[in-house]
């Protein structure tokens, strides 16, 4: 579950270029998938901006029929009914969706995977749960999980969840594939300027009503009214996971509610992670990844691919970045209490 990590910042400076010297931001805020959208249209056409944003939020609605597990009727639920009995023909934009979260399964040794939702829920973060659950509840309640259990006939157009029981959800990579679709759409509408935000995934196109890049702030995970840092994206999609909401504690250690699908347990070590790509869907299934791969290993692999950079604060509030990130601070290096380090490496972190 995706955290408010991020808040966005409209730059209006008092000198506008004469293109968008009449341009104004018009938002939407609204709950859609059961998180909350903000839809932003920035041009001198109020009605325009309002039948753009109506458009991305329809496409919103659209992708959510498409890949929910509640409604009995969809696609992704008539996968799950089927599990273990026989494969189901879907549409290729589901399949081109699953396909592409496998890949990201592979990429992350498992780090993400879709079938998580095959999880028995032995964590409780609701404040009923009393004392940890034992070692063998805990590897049952992974059991069915395995994302290479996800069979796909391209020919067929078909999906198959090999064994009985498993499920598939898309919890850290469809609101991000929903606010690419929507911002997609928007985009072609003749606007100077638009963003989507859901619930911290978030991506921008064109400029704000400033005609400037679009800027954000990085807030401290523990007090959101904090700003540590601030980034100018332009046109990239930026998405924050944090597990400093939903935990449990028992005798003294924190579990949080972000569980590793290959062992059962919450993730230790991280607090918070902000991926920067240009696509939202794929910096939605990397938050989750590099939160379940640790602070190493998941710098190691975000440093690895061209174009996505990341910035992760850990438990113990030093903050970390990709290698070639750059933030923007105001005075001194030392903000709000992290120590900031830019560019670590498995061997030795480097201090600024």
């Amino acid at each position: 579950m995706k955290q408010f990590g991020i808040l966005l910042l409209l730059m209006t400076g008092a000198l506008f270029s004469a293109s968008s010297q009449n341009n104004k931001s018009y938002t939407e805020v609204l709950l859609l998938m059961g998180s909350r959208f903000e839809m932003t249209a920035v041009t001198s056409d109020e009605n325009q901006a309002r039948l753009a944003i109506k458009t991305g939020i329809d496409e919103i609605k659209r992708i959510e029929l498409l890949i929910s597990s509640w409604d009995a009727n969809s696609q992704t639920s008539k996968i799950i009914a089927n599990a273990g009995i026989k494969p189901v023909v879907v549409d290729q934009e589901l399949f081109n969706l699953i396909r592409r979260s496998i890949k990201i399964s592979n990429l992350t040794h498992g780090a993400f995977d879709i079938s998580y939702a095959s999880m028995d829920k032995i964590w409780k973060f609701d404040g009923s749960m009393k004392s940890m659950p034992d070692s063998v509840s805990v590897t049952a309640s992974v059991s069915k999980i395995n994302y290479k259990n996800i069979i796909l006939d391209e020919e067929k157009h078909s999906v198959f969840l090999k064994k009985a029981g498993m499920k598939i959800g898309f919890g850290a990579i469809g609101k991000g594939y929903a606010a690419n679709k929507a911002l997609e759409l928007m985009a072609k509408m003749n606007l100077d300027g638009a963003l989507v935000n859901a619930s911290g995934d978030l991506i921008s196109w064109g400029k704000d009503e400033g005609g400037k890049d679009w800027k954000i702030g990085i807030t401290n995970p523990k007090n959101k009214n904090q700003i540590y840092s601030w980034l100018t994206i332009g046109e990239t999609a930026v998405v924050t996971s944090g597990n400093y909401e939903k935990f449990v504690e028992f005798n003294g250690v924190k579990y949080s509610h972000i569980i590793d699908p290959r062992t059962g347990y919450p993730v230790k070590g991280l607090s918070s992670v902000t991926v920067i790509c240009p696509n939202a869907e794929l910096a939605d299934a990397l938050a989750t990844s590099v939160f379940v791969l640790g602070k190493d290993n998941g710098l190691e692999l975000i440093n690895r691919l061209n174009g996505i950079e990341c910035i992760l604060v850990t438990d113990d509030q030093k903050l970390i970045t990709s290698n070639n990130l750059k933030l923007e601070y105001q005075n001194n290096k030392k903000k709000n209490n992290y120590q900031i380090q830019i560019g670590e490496t498995n061997e030795k972190q480097k201090e600024n």
